[in-house]
């Protein structure tokens, strides 16, 4: 259903103003401009001069380094890029004076008529979103993936639609949504996360996650990790209306996926799926658990069941999340800087067989440091901290390790950590805090780490 673009009142085209000139805010405009509206694009930052060509070439106006308030507040609607706070000044005016604000998720969803697959949850999301994705695409659907990976949703709307979308979720584009509803919606698991984005306060941290089925209706489907305690105690309290696909590993499940003899069991309305956990290609518990959730979303999209095992099987995983770059003398060097929260660093040290030598560290995000003890005492030699304060890493973990280094450079990092690792062990990066205080996002972090580790 396509959104009215005229203001009802006074005949002028609607006024939408996008806060952000990243990836989100960029192709945002393009898709308001190509549905009529006159758009505004405004950037309190430096805005790239890669973006600057895209909005000159479709003419939108634009301004960077600051929130003009006069071309702001005079939106019909505004689309507020995931990374910048409710709190912003410029925000609280514009909700003060009822002006709607919304994510590029829920602008972009009333252009398109295509059918919606939402994958959201503390871990796992990208490589979730990137497997559901192959094995839709090999299975035939003209399919495509937006959300926090490549283009944008709103400019592949704009300019590249499709019948179908995986879209991978985070909570800050659920804050922004009104009326999205994907047909099948994804909750893999709930952890602390982004708390200071929430008031430090867990609740309202997954009251965020569960908006991805605020919207839907009995014809919907909700697919969830039934052995996450926060997700099924939620659940019995704030029952939902779509249809329930539960995953777990612990328990048998009469309608979704469970484990059976080292089967992977999907049933759907009698109808089964059956392929062996050594089959698939991405090793790890939680692997097996993003598996479930990918196969369960191409039964439901009816793909033929030789083409999800072959996918399953052959898919190779994403890099930044515990990708092998190197073995030098014998040693591991593994690539794990996409996990940016404790609950991604204890999947990834209890993957680890052999002794590791842990680099961690980054900008706090709320961390409770506690459910690492036994892991970090059972696996980790030794701990680099990598990042600009790491008082609360040391204060955590001095009692488990007997060597504790600090760096700001991950050249140095990775160059202390070559001097200590022995024949059979491990080095791994997994920060379990964000990046932006040493790097410009994960990604960065995860390239100079290879960099570094090339140059040994």
């Amino acid at each position: 259903m396509k959104k009215e673009t005229r203001n009802q009142e006074t005949g002028t085209r609607n006024r939408l103003v996008v806060l952000g000139a990243g990836e989100s805010g960029v192709g945002t405009a393009i898709l308001g401009k190509k549905e009529g509206y006159h758009v505004f694009i405004s950037d309190n930052g430096m805005i790239t001069d890669h973006y600057k060509e895209v909005l000159r070439n479709f003419e939108i106006e634009w301004e960077e380094e600051q929130h003009t308030a006069p071309k702001i507040l005079n939106a019909d609607v505004v689309m507020k890029s995931p990374g910048i706070p409710d709190k912003v000044e410029i925000v609280q005016q514009l909700k003060a004076q009822k002006t709607s604000v919304i994510s590029e998720i829920e602008f972009a969803a009333r252009y398109t008529n295509a059918s919606i697959v939402g994958i959201t949850g503390s871990n796992g999301k990208t490589t979730s979103t990137m497997l559901t994705h192959h094995v839709l695409k090999h299975g035939g659907l003209h399919v495509n993936m937006a959300g926090n990976i490549g283009d944008s949703f709103a400019k592949q709307v704009a300019q590249n639609d499709a019948p179908y979308y995986v879209l991978e979720l985070s909570s800050f584009q659920l804050d922004g949504i009104q009326n999205f509803a994907p047909h099948i919606a994804i909750l893999l698991n709930i952890t602390p996360d982004h708390l200071d984005r929430y008031e430090y306060n867990f609740e309202n941290y997954i009251a965020s996650k569960f908006r991805i089925v605020m919207n839907q209706t009995e014809q919907d489907y909700f697919i969830y990790d039934a052995d996450d305690e926060v997700i099924t105690t939620y659940l019995e309290k704030y029952p939902i209306p779509s249809r329930l696909l539960p995953f777990s590993l612990r328990r048998e499940v009469k309608n979704g996926a469970c484990l059976e003899n080292g089967k992977i069991k999907i049933t759907i309305d009698n109808n089964k799926f059956i392929m062996p956990t050594t089959d698939l290609s991405l090793k790890g518990n939680h692997n097996v658990k993003n598996a479930m959730a990918a196969a369960t979303v191409s039964q439901l999209l009816k793909i033929r069941k030789t083409t999800i095992r072959e996918c399953l099987e052959n898919f190779h995983g994403v890099e930044h999340r515990l990708e092998n770059v190197l073995k030098i003398n014998n040693v591991q060097y593994i690539n794990d800087s996409k996990a940016t929260n404790v609950n991604a660093a204890f999947y990834a040290l209890d993957a680890m067989k052999s002794p590791t030598i842990w680099i961690v560290g980054g900008i706090d995000k709320g961390n409770d440091y506690s459910e690492l003890y036994a892991l970090v005492n059972e696996k980790v030699k030794a701990i680099i901290c990598l990042g600009v304060d790491n008082t609360k890493i040391i204060n955590a973990f001095g009692n488990c390790v007997d060597a504790i280094s600090e760096t700001q450079s991950m050249k140095e990092a990775v160059n202390i950590a070559y001097k200590i690792a022995e024949r059979n062990e491990n080095v791994l990066l997994s920060p379990a805090c964000a990046s932006f205080d040493l790097f410009k996002n994960y990604e960065e972090r995860g390239r100079q780490f290879k960099e570094a580790v090339r140059e040994l």
